[in-house]
């Protein structure tokens, strides 16, 4: 076999793979934003919540995660004896 026909179908094999994974980001990424705009227009239509309130919100997330999870600087202090 020549090298050259070798050469090709790697750079066959090569480009299917590279483009089957392109096409499967691309589907997951329109999946994610399909479902994204799904969950806001719901939560509009539904709810009177509009993507300002929402957005505020998920900004507020880790203040409130800190809020549920409080932090123990000390423990031993809270160790009951």
């Amino acid at each position: 076999m020549p090298i050259n026909l070798i050469l090709f179908v790697a750079a066959l094999l090569v480009s299917f793979l590279v483009f089957r994974w392109l096409f499967t980001v691309i589907k997951s990424t329109a999946t994610t934003a399909l479902a994204i705009v799904v969950i806001v227009l719901l939560l509009q239509f539904a709810f009177g919540i509009n993507s300002q309130d929402l957005l505020k919100e998920i900004l507020n997330l880790p203040q409130t995660f800190q809020d549920f999870f409080p932090r123990y600087d000390n423990l031993s202090s809270h160790i009951v004896n």
